[in-house]
């Protein structure tokens, strides 16, 4: 005797197809191209399922963003801290690459003019992640790695700030040492100060 379908599954089913139809569509012919219809066709399924659990492509590519970040509620915590920043700016770096069709940016670009897109952005991918950020920095500075004052709004805005920057003007991301460079001079400004050589 046959079991009956599993409509959990059924749907979990439909929703990882979503997504997966929704990366590939992005790579291809970029956030600014796509649409429902597109991403219906590619999933093989209704767009009335899509709309079914997503307002617009906007918070379908949000969600596709908050499962393939990797770098999320865990900050990473080799006792490097430089190393460790490096991790964290580089999953920026990912989702924030290729500028003319990465889904990053076409959320970014698209939460400006949607209030509602732009608030789940925040609270699904921005603050999570600098909570991540300043829990790492707060260890590092109990370990003597960062002064014990240094303001840790200001180092976010110094290490995060430049990858936006170079976003919005369209400077293209950093490369490897160029991301070394930025995050040494950064922390050359939150770290305590050598004491001076005995005489």
């Amino acid at each position: 005797m046959s079991k009956a379908p599993n409509p959990a599954r059924r749907r979990e089913s439909s929703r990882r197809a979503i997504l997966a139809a929704t990366g590939e569509l992005c790579g291809q012919i970029g956030y600014g191209r796509l649409t429902i219809e597109a991403i219906a066709a590619r999933a093989g399924v209704s767009k009335k399922t899509i709309y079914r659990w997503w307002p617009s492509k906007g918070a379908i590519v949000l969600e596709l963003l908050d499962e393939t970040a990797t770098v999320a509620t865990a900050p990473p915590d080799t006792g490097d801290l430089a190393a460790d920043l490096y991790s964290m700016l580089t999953e920026v770096i990912g989702i924030l690459t290729p500028p003319h069709n990465s889904p990053g940016t076409g959320v970014i670009a698209e939460a400006l003019h949607d209030p509602d897109l732009a608030r789940d952005l925040r609270e699904r991918i921005i603050q999570p992640r600098i909570a991540t950020f300043k829990q790492r920095l707060r260890r590092a500075q109990d370990a003597g790695q960062l002064h014990p004052d240094a303001d840790l709004d200001v180092a976010l805005d110094l290490l995060y700030g430049p990858l936006y920057h170079r976003m919005a003007l369209h400077l293209g991301m950093p490369d490897p040492a160029y991301l070394d460079s930025l995050i040494t001079h950064a922390l050359r400004a939150l770290t305590p100060p050598s004491p001076p050589n005995p005489r």
